[in-house]
């Protein structure tokens, strides 16, 4: 399963959201955290959607979308998607 984050260079927020995520993938078995800078990583941002940063997507094995948070998701809110996507 695979957690994204979409950050930005002054997003105040995006740091939280990436130590919720740290925490879930130390937590979840077969989850990985990838990060999109959205100026680095623009037209992926413009495909997804990202209109805020920052915004946490959770894909499941075959990269279905299962949940997607714009701001700091909860570690509890991230661990129920992971097991949407399982």
């Amino acid at each position: 399963m695979e957690l994204e984050l979409y950050t930005s260079a002054f997003c105040g927020a995006c740091a939280h959201a990436r130590a919720v995520l740290a925490q879930a993938e130390r937590l979840i078995p077969d989850a990985t955290v990838t990060e999109f800078d959205v100026v680095r990583h623009e037209d992926r941002a413009v495909a997804e959607d990202i209109t805020a940063t920052p915004t946490v997507i959770v894909r499941d094995a075959g990269g279905a979308e299962v949940f997607r948070a714009s701001g700091a998701p909860t570690l509890a809110q991230v661990i129920v998607a992971a097991a949407k996507a399982v």
